[in-house]
């Protein structure tokens, strides 16, 4: 199947599409193009996911995150604690999400070693990467660049580099009950000590399980406040045990209020990519054959 094309919003100048099939690597994807000259200006909160964000224009992507400012031509970042902001003067975008338990056999690179900021795709893949963004700039279509992309990430796969049964069914868990779980609890339904289970997880998932629960049930609640639903209705709904207890947690995913959130994560390009996205890999099982 072909890209789903989300046409240009002429008042934001953007051409965005979304790749309709995720396909065998379970890699979700979007694409996007500066059309009008606008800029991209992206705040980036913690996701459930790993994100790959390759850029295939001549306009290097300005990334501020827990490191400093970098001028990079594409990243990869994995989990994110701190809030990440991505700016470009012209961007032309692949941007590809992949569960943590798909990254960890399929990026190559486990994402406990992609750390809090993010990789730059040169460092991760070499001369790889700088070819795969000229094949990119060479492509005429979406389809075009979703299928180089698709067989990029198929060549950096190791299958025999897959989670343990225990630290999958794990995070299954979180996802489907939105992060509303104790730790203990999972720990002890799976067999193993809660030491155990802290220290597979996270090397293999790239958080600890109770921080990993956390940003799940954070994203849960960001839905709802991107919505325009009241704060306090959020809070009950995502967990939390008042909506002080929410606040904290979106200052420390976002460093700002749950007020000011759609004011900022919400321009034009940014409502594209979260209607795109939708719930992916948020509070879904079975993530590892998607």
């Amino acid at each position: 199947m072909g890209a789903v094309d989300f046409g240009r919003e002429t008042d934001a100048g953007w051409d965005f599409a979304a790749a309709a099939d995720a396909g065998p690597l379970g890699a979700a994807m979007i694409g996007y193009r500066d059309v009008g000259g606008g800029g991209l200006d992206l705040r980036i909160a913690g996701t459930a996911a790993v994100t790959v964000v390759i850029g295939f224009g001549d306009q290097e992507v300005v990334v501020d995150d827990a490191v400093g400012r970098r001028g990079l031509g594409g990243f990869v970042v994995g989990l994110p604690i701190e809030a990440m902001r991505v700016r470009c003067r012209r961007a032309e975008c692949i941007e590809v999400r992949l569960s943590p338990v798909q990254a960890y056999s399929r990026l190559g690179v486990s994402p406990a070693d992609l750390g809090r900021g993010v990789v730059d795709l040169e460092e991760l893949w070499g001369s790889r990467a700088l070819r795969l963004r000229e094949q990119l700039a060479d492509s005429r279509t979406w389809d075009e660049r979703f299928a180089l992309t698709k067989t990029f990430l198929a060549q950096c796969e190791r299958p025999l580099r897959t989670p343990d049964p225990e630290v999958l069914a794990g995070w299954n868990r979180i996802l489907t009950s939105r992060g509303q779980v104790r730790i203990g609890e999972l720990a002890e339904s799976l067999g193993w000590s809660y030491k155990r289970l802290g220290a597979r997880f996270e090397a293999q998932i790239g958080l600890a399980p109770k921080r990993a629960a956390m940003l799940v049930r954070f994203r849960h609640a960001v839905d709802g406040l991107l919505a325009g639903r009241p704060i306090a209705d959020v809070a009950v709904d995502s967990g939390y045990t008042d909506q002080a207890h929410l606040s904290r947690d979106v200052s420390i995913f976002t460093d700002h209020t749950p007020g000011a959130l759609p004011q900022l994560y919400l321009p034009a390009i940014s409502r594209q990519r979260h209607r795109a996205w939708g719930e992916f890999f948020q509070y879904r099982a079975g993530s590892l054959s998607r």
